[in-house]
């Protein structure tokens, strides 16, 4: 993890050989000791591109980094964007050994300072690596301010944030023999050192208790399910939120098995569960207030002799049976289960991650997650929270089609429509699967007659991955996981239930 400090002058550290980098918004005046080269070499912060600069500042380098203007603001675009690219740039000059580097902050809101440490801190974030050499990163990074008093409580929450955004991705990252779900599971005990409850249900509770959805989709697996409960406690007696996540660690979609192309990807099929570890980590490195609770519902979706198949028709924990059409829409059925326990805890709301469906992906691209629920009010918050960190969501319908769609003979449901179930002629082939998971799930996370619980379901495929050159939100991330929901979830907990 980048280890932020923040620094005054006069300070002889910062002061020092380490390189500087410095934002430069459009239109504003350069010191006169870049302005000359600037203009010669045509920068333009405006196109967010970074200058070398070599000579400035004596034998240090100086980068001057362009703050792009984005839609969401400096806070949430223009300075993670910025600090990302400086961070590339001072990663790439070493001195004494050690990647160090400089960002000259000064004149900032504290806002924009807490930007530029999690945009450099994001993209300096060195995910596990099993080779000889690891790639180059920023390990240490000073922020120039004039009062450091007056950016510490900001620099602290971006701390929070990077160590549980880090927590995802290295989750995400790690090949599926090097996380089973025991692995996984160990990797959550470990979270117990920051005053987070873990409670593990493994596969006899399980039984006894009648979570067949989770049971089923892990019963294919050398390494049994689990279900795992991580509890900050906050400091009041309110309800606490609940965050559900998906925790796939390898999916070769059971006996409707995937294709080859591509399967390497579905290690981080987890990615919810993820997001949702390290969002509760977050809360707990900044001491909030709020109580939270995540329900992980972790399980490896594989073939065996006793792998669950098309047709079957399962008990889930709720009571329901529900109908199997295809194995590999094995992620609603683990979430049913979590659902349904997450409701067993009273919470103020639930919020659920899933890498769920691919059908997202061809509605929203690369570009945002979509979201479901019940509640606007949630959604609404859920949508803020998401545009101010740079994890952007779009409303998406739960129509009455959608629920009916489900309809079942020998069950009460069944869990989605097979292939061409759209009906006949071309467009039977194209279902809208991320609407009718979202209505499979309500039934457990809002059943009728329940009782109202706030819910959001998030169907977060296609941004739980980076390719290189892809932005993640508004700023550009190395390839590899993202770490998306950590923040937005935080950022929800702050803005509606601190």
């Amino acid at each position: 993890m980048l280890k932020l400090r923040l620094a005054e002058l006069p300070d002889a550290r910062a002061e020092g050989g380490a390189p500087l980098a410095l934002p430069v918004r459009p239109g504003a005046a350069l010191p006169d000791r870049y302005a000359a080269a600037a203009a010669a070499a045509g920068f333009d912060p405006t196109r967010g591109e970074a200058l070398r600069l070599d000579g400035a500042l004596g034998d240090r380098t100086a980068w001057l980094i362009g703050v792009a203007p984005g839609p969401m603001g400096m806070e949430a675009a223009g300075a993670l964007a910025a600090a990302s690219l400086a961070a590339v740039s001072l990663a790439g000059e070493e001195r004494s050994g050690e990647r160090r580097g400089v960002i000259d902050a000064r004149g900032l809101p504290p806002g924009d300072v807490a930007a530029l440490a999690i945009g450099a801190g994001m993209r300096a974030h060195r995910l596990p690596f099993y080779g000889a050499t690891p790639p180059p990163a920023l390990r240490r990074l000073e922020l120039l301010v004039e009062d450091a008093a007056a950016h510490e409580p900001g620099i602290a929450r971006a701390r929070a944030m990077l160590r549980g955004a880090g927590l995802a991705r290295d989750l995400a990252a790690e090949p599926a023999n090097r996380l089973t779900p025991q692995i996984f599971v160990e990797r959550l005990w470990e979270l117990e050192s920051h005053g987070i409850e873990v409670t593990v249900r493994g596969r006899r509770w399980l039984e006894r208790h009648g979570y067949g959805g989770l049971l089923a989709v892990g019963r294919g697996s050398a390494h049994p399910p689990r279900l795992v409960e991580l509890r900050w406690p906050g400091h009041s007696d309110a309800p606490p939120v609940a965050f559900v996540g998906k925790g796939i660690t390898f999916d070769t979609g059971g006996v409707s098995i995937k294709g080859a192309a591509g399967m390497e990807a579905m290690k981080a099929d987890m990615a919810g569960a993820a997001a949702c570890a390290g969002a509760i980590l977050a809360l707990a490195l900044r001491d909030s207030p709020a109580p939270a609770t995540a329900v992980l519902a972790i399980a490896e979706n594989m073939t065996d002799a006793d792998s669950y198949r098309p047709g079957d028709v399962l008990r889930m924990a709720s009571g329901l049976t529900v109908e199997v059409v295809d194995t590999d829409a094995e992620g609603r059925l683990v979430l049913a289960d979590a659902l349904h326990h997450a409701r067993g805890l009273n919470p103020a709301a639930i919020l659920d991650l899933a890498t769920l469906t691919g059908s997202i992906i061809s509605a929203l691209g690369h570009h945002r997650a979509g979201l479901f629920g019940n509640d606007d009010a949630l959604r609404d918050a859920a949508m803020a929270a998401g545009e101010a960190v740079g994890e952007p969501l779009w409303p998406m319908p739960i129509g009455r089609r959608h629920r009916e769609d489900l309809a079942s003979e020998i069950a009460d449901l069944r869990h989605c429509l097979p292939p061409g179930g759209g009906g006949p002629g071309w467009a039977g082939k194209f279902l809208p699967d991320a609407c009718h998971a979202a209505a499979f799930l309500r039934d457990f996370a809002a059943p009728e007659g329940g009782g109202t619980v706030p819910w959001a379901h998030l169907d977060i495929a296609g941004m739980d991955l980076r390719e290189e050159g892809r932005e993640a939100g508004s700023y550009p991330l190395p390839p590899g996981p993202s770490g998306y929901g950590v923040r937005l979830l935080d950022r929800l907990v702050a803005d509606r239930f601190e």
